[in-house]
């Protein structure tokens, strides 16, 4: 097999091959030119220590930030490309880097200590693909199998477990058994590792294009960093709306949205707060009011949990927050809402409401689906004309109110919100004579 690789990636094969050292491309690079994508980076494996690493690129610029490992960053066209000498490694007491490393001659014991066989190949075009453990055959029959023993690989770094859930999302590819059985007996493992770390791969878990099949079958192993969703396992609806359970609807409607991080961390927790609210009525049927606001608080301490961004948080909180908001195809009330949301929330929501509702039951599906297409269609007009739901679109502003002897700041603010409410609801056309008039009556 041949692969293409990029000047770059040949040049420091090349140039290392031509110093007397062997050189080749390796992991997810080796990996994804197979499946015939386009690798995010290119990493590289040497039989050079990391002191002649940095030798022959002495005319380049170089990072020794990981040469402890045995690992030299070479910086080419503002790229960083990653060498790395043969190793073995050692106990990993920390679950995450080995207590000691060794160097080593061999490139099987290099690509030995590897997480999966998809990732334990490697290339250049002297020798062609090294394929010691079957990883083109599992990428054939689209299989992630961890190198060696699943339990020991496992155990030397646990976030191997969520990468093995995220690769198989991504890829969409099935776990071999054995490899399963190991992250489900090992996931409590993974309360040792950093939130950054676990971020990380669930992030890109959740846009993988089986995330519904990782969601559901390895539900233990997401409750283990995650234990509000246990409440959600299994948590019967009670209602004509729902023919699922809770991390059942859930699932449904992560996969119905389109792979935007923001969005399916959104319907990953868009009902985490219906179990706590649950009341019944006399005739039998569970309702669960304030489920969207108490939602929104539990995701807002989950998600500082996992360490991500501020406005991550707050976009994501918004649109559980008003998630289940009974929104009409009429002006005024899609006024206010662009006015309190914003036009890119507004549409995330609707994203948010879609997606939700292809997860319930058919009962009124098409209704609600016909109502949330006519909000959109409303909102557009809205938008398209230019209409106005907001202070910055109001043809008046404070200056204008300060030059008709309205002087205190709380009272332009008043005047100002007054006047916009009067504009959204039809009562005051938005030209600048009929604001002045109104404002001199208020």
């Amino acid at each position: 097999m041949r692969l293409v690789l990029p000047y770059n990636a040949r040049f420091i094969i090349d140039r290392l091959q031509q110093n007397g050292y062997s050189c080749y491309a390796v992991g997810g690079c080796v990996r994804d030119s197979i499946l015939g994508r386009e690798p995010a980076d290119w990493d590289f494996t040497t039989s050079a220590r990391p002191e002649e690493i940095e030798k022959v690129f002495s005319d380049c610029r170089t990072l020794n930030f990981g040469k402890q490992f045995g690992t030299i960053g070479i910086i080419l066209d503002n790229e960083q490309y990653e060498v790395t000498t043969y190793r073995m490694d050692g106990a990993y007491s920390d679950s995450r880097h080995p207590d000691e490393i060794s160097f080593t001659s061999s490139l099987h014991d290099d690509l030995s200590r590897r997480d999966f066989t998809v990732n334990a190949m490697a290339y250049n075009d002297t020798d062609g693909l090294i394929d010691y453990f079957d990883g083109q055959k599992d990428l054939q029959y689209k299989v992630i199998r961890c190198v060696g023993i699943a339990t020991n690989r496992f155990a030397e770094d646990a976030l191997r477990i969520l990468r093995a859930l995220r690769f198989a999302s991504t890829l969409g590819f099935s776990i071999e058994a054995t490899t399963s059985a190991a992250i489900l007996s090992g996931r409590k493992m993974l309360s040792a590792i950093a939130s950054e770390r676990i971020t990380e791969e669930l992030l890109k878990l959740l846009g993988g294009e089986k995330v519904d099949f990782i969601l559901r079958r390895y539900r233990s192993v997401f409750a283990v960093f995650i234990p509000e969703l246990v409440g959600t396992f299994d948590f019967d609806q009670n209602s004509k709306h729902h023919n699922r359970d809770v991390y059942r609807h859930t699932v449904a409607a992560v996969r119905n949205i389109e792979p935007d991080p923001l969005l399916r961390m959104t319907m990953l927790f868009h009902d985490i707060g219906k179990p706590l609210t649950r009341t019944t009525d006399k005739h039998g049927v569970s309702h669960y009011q304030n489920h969207p606001m108490l939602g929104a608080a539990m995701t807002e301490e989950i998600l500082r949990r996992l360490c991500l961004p501020r406005r991550f948080i707050e976009e994501v909180t918004t649109l559980i927050r008003y998630h289940d908001a009974r929104v009409k195809p009429d002006a005024v009330q899609i006024k206010q809402l662009l006015g309190t949301l914003g036009v890119d929330t507004v549409r995330r929501l609707y994203k948010v409401q879609r997606a939700d509702i292809l997860a319930q039951s058919m009962y009124q599906r098409e209704e609600k689906l016909a109502n949330l297409a006519a909000v959109e269609e409303e909102t557009e007009r809205i938008l398209s004309s230019g209409e106005c739901f907001n202070l910055r679109m109001l043809n008046i502003n404070g200056s204008d109110l300060l030059h008709i002897g309205i002087t205190s700041g709380e009272q332009i603010g008043k005047t100002l919100e007054a006047l916009l409410n009067m504009v959204i609801n039809g009562e005051l056309n938005n030209d600048k004579p009929s604001l002045i008039a109104a404002a001199k009556a208020i």
